[in-house]
């Protein structure tokens, strides 16, 4: 059976019938308008044209926003960040955060701590994404992105962390008590004291820093060599824990600022179960929900997990944390009186 032909006019009829058909015109909603660069440039303007700009620009003005209302409500604020964080030039606006407490509770992974401490005795250099992988390795060069971390870091690690290590196991001798990672890496920023480390700062501000994966890396790697020579070393991962959720348990408000998936994410998460979720929730990452992953899992499904209260202000940021992070943090975490020239 043959279409029935339609004349141009008829095509033209049913056109307009349809544009002019009743329709919601939203007028009262803001309009779609970015930063307009013929003006004298102005940074908090231009930070203020992503709430209208669409797409991700606007969820990171709304992590902005969030961000504020969680120090404006003096929330005990977490922060969980990846180990590549600290890998790239975020480790220095995470130590600036420790260094003036505008966050209360860090949580990272195994890479967040060894590399905090390695980048204390020798810098990470940048490379780039393409270079050959056995080209770099027969050089003895390990890649991060396009962060090239040669082996030497690790040797001067492993030198340093010796007499660390036999330190920890005759403090533990002498009073009987097992540390936990958060202890453990408190007794870190004591030791390396440097003012360009993290662990440094959290340790002066009795800020705790919890890693509740602490042999995944090649911090996990000197404890399997020094456990060979001293099996009576230990570290009590259930103590961190039970110290986590009591601070979750005794905030009167709660907001986490997750800078990608995994451990240190969920960890975070976790905690706030007991105290029936979050009441600020930012996250900021690339992963995706589609595997069922909790790195990739939006906020709306911490919700179902008690991990997130149904009425927190909560967003997900889906962007690289080294260009959103900064972001959040000039926008969101930085003093006016602090001499920061915003123009």
């Amino acid at each position: 059976m043959t279409a029935k032909k339609r004349s141009l006019e008829d095509i033209k009829k049913h056109h307009a019938q349809y544009s002019l058909r009743k329709t919601t015109t939203l007028d009262d909603q803001p309009k779609i308008e970015g930063y307009d660069f013929s003006k004298p440039f102005d940074f908090q303007q231009f930070l203020d044209s992503y709430a209208t700009t669409g797409f991700q620009a606007t969820n990171l003005s709304q992590a902005i926003e969030i961000t504020k209302a969680m120090q404006r409500e003096k929330a005990t604020i977490f922060l969980g960040f990846t180990s590549n964080m600290v890998s790239s030039g975020n480790r220095d606006i995470i130590r600036y955060l420790v260094q003036h407490k505008k966050v209360h509770v860090l949580v990272t992974s195994a890479g967040g701590i060894e590399e905090d401490i390695i980048k204390c005795l020798k810098p990470f250099v940048l490379g780039n994404f393409e270079s050959s992988g056995k080209m770099l390795h027969e050089h003895g060069v390990n890649r991060t992105g396009n962060i090239f971390v040669p082996n030497d870091r690790f040797a001067y690690f492993d030198q340093w962390m010796q007499p660390f290590l036999k330190k920890m196991l005759e403090q533990q001798k002498k009073s009987g008590d097992v540390l936990c990672p958060k202890d453990f890496n408190r007794e870190l920023g004591i030791a390396i004291n440097n003012p360009s480390s993290i662990l440094y700062w959290a340790a002066k501000h009795n800020i705790p820093v919890f890693c509740p994966g602490i042999i995944d890396g090649s911090l996990g790697d000197m404890l399997y060599f020094f456990k060979q020579s001293h099996p009576e070393f230990l570290l009590d991962v259930t103590k961190e824990i039970k110290d986590i959720v009591d601070i979750a348990l005794n905030a009167d408000k709660a907001g986490a600022i997750l800078l990608g998936g995994g451990i240190s994410k969920h960890f975070v998460l976790n905690a706030n179960i007991f105290r029936e979720g979050l009441d600020y929730a930012v996250y900021i990452n690339t992963a995706q929900e589609f595997d069922g992953s909790d790195s990739g899992a939006r906020t709306d499904e911490a919700v179902t997990w008690g991990k997130i209260k149904a009425k927190a202000l909560q967003v997900k940021v889906h962007c690289d944390a080294t260009i959103a992070f900064p972001l959040l943090v000039a926008g969101a975490m930085i003093d006016h009186d602090e001499g920061v020239n915003r123009k």
